[in-house]
């Protein structure tokens, strides 16, 4: 289980009503962990930006997601491990949110690790959704379906968005 970073510095940006407070690192912490989907955007090798929808999972202060070793987001990060990913709500209603996490991408194949984080893909997920092991320092699809290579993304920045009845936009910094 994640514990919250107390480290983590909140403050008010951009487009936000007058008397708007920065929405807490726990409120978007909240929002990431139960999220079902999430966006992954990544810049191809000609520049070009690339984004995609996944499934991911918030596990040791970090976000954790999966690809094809020969998949478009596998060979951007490649060449690049900058991306962000993000997730929200596309409902205007009051105090909905939208969480933007900038950070660097990188691919993990300690398989001690990739067992905890395969039992929070399973536990967040279900095994209808979620079927894989840990085999060979990535995930295998345990019907013979294929191997996912995993990614850690740990957030150096992260934007808040509120909407509905109060708009704000906070900036989170967390610590490297």
């Amino acid at each position: 289980m994640s514990q919250l970073p107390h480290d983590v510095t909140a403050e008010i940006h951009g487009f936000s009503q007058p008397d708007a407070a920065p929405t807490p690192w726990s409120v978007g912490l909240a929002l990431v962990m139960n999220a079902d989907t999430f966006w992954l955007s990544t810049v191809r090798p000609d520049g070009r930006p690339h984004v995609t929808p996944l499934i991911a999972v918030w596990e040791d202060d970090a976000l954790w997601f999966t690809t094809g070793p020969e998949e478009r987001k596998a060979k951007n990060l490649e060449s690049n491990t900058s991306c962000v990913m993000t997730t929200g709500s596309s409902a205007m209603v009051s105090n909905a949110l939208d969480v933007v996490l900038e950070g660097v991408a990188k691919q993990v194949t300690d398989e001690s690790v990739l067992e905890r984080v395969a039992q929070a893909f399973a536990h967040k997920y279900g095994t209808e959704i979620w079927d894989f092991v840990v085999a060979d320092g990535a995930f295998a699809d345990r019907s013979g379906g294929g191997r996912a290579i995993v990614f850690r993304l740990r957030p150096v920045r992260g934007l808040g968005f509120r909407k509905g009845d109060s708009f704000s936009q906070t900036t989170w910094r967390f610590p490297r």
